[in-house]
């Protein structure tokens, strides 16, 4: 899938960009992206989750929008969803037996359902298959696994950096206690350029958002993660009101 690009494309991450509370996106902030949508501007929405539950938080809006899911390692262009990286057999298997030593309880995703080895009572569960789409099934039963979150460990910062020494994209987010791996360079900025599309702006606020807000022609930080600090152009509050009016000023000003 190829889509030709525009220097209108505005390419939004969803948690802690869009959505703050694991489930819904700000009327506000719905409606200021919905005018960009009338003004012409094609829109991409780029996350850590996988498909199946980037599109409960949408709720049905923006439904010609292009998705990317899995940081990257999923996309779905008119509604067609399809991996476009995944671990082999033999990086998954290695990565395995690392957790297996650091005794880790993970989320693993296929193109669609998803296995789950971590505890009953973890946030993260209240953000998978909210929509109820999916199957949850033993790792064996997944036809590929195209992302891998690490949700406890004996060693999480030990266990983060087995991975970087697999060759897999690693993020470790301090502030939830989780590790996202990610088969070899995969990111959110390295689908949107296989679409075709290297000209854009985005919003993002997390370390996954880094290529993707460092390649944009305007970027938009919300938040302070100082992981961004030498990517991002402007930073917005992390809150609806905040986010709602940069987007309408962003829209307003041509800069996409």
């Amino acid at each position: 899938m190829v889509i030709t690009s525009t220097a209108r494309t505005t390419v939004f991450d969803i948690d802690g960009t869009l959505c703050f509370d694991g489930r819904t996106i700000d009327r506000r902030i719905l409606a200021a992206i919905e005018a960009c949508e009338r003004a012409g501007h094609q829109l991409v929405f780029a996350s850590a989750r996988p498909v199946r539950d980037l599109l409960p938080v949408l709720d049905g809006a923006f439904p010609t929008a292009t998705l990317i899911g899995g940081n990257g390692s999923l996309v779905s262009v008119d509604g067609q969803v399809r991996a476009r990286a995944a671990f082999d057999a033999g990086d998954l298997g290695k990565l395995l037996v690392e957790a297996d030593r650091f005794r880790a309880g993970y989320l693993a995703d296929g193109p669609w359902d998803y296995a789950y080895t971590g505890p009953a009572d973890h946030p993260i569960l209240g953000r998978v298959d909210q929509g109820r789409l999916a199957r949850r099934v033993d790792l064996t039963e997944l036809i590929a696994v195209v992302k891998f979150l690490v949700v406890d460990a004996t060693d999480m910062a030990a266990l983060a950096e087995a991975g970087r020494a697999l060759g897999m994209t690693v993020n470790h987010h301090l502030d939830e206690a989780i590790i996202d791996f990610a088969p070899g360079t995969t990111n959110k900025w390295e689908a949107l350029s296989s679409l075709g599309i290297d000209q854009y702006n985005a919003f993002g606020n997390d370390i996954n958002d880094f290529d993707l807000l460092l390649n944009a022609q305007h970027s938009v930080r919300v938040g302070t993660h100082p992981g961004l600090d030498d990517v991002a152009h402007v930073t917005a509050a992390p809150d609806p009101e905040a986010v709602a009016a940069e987007i309408t000023r962003l829209c307003r000003s041509g800069a996409c």
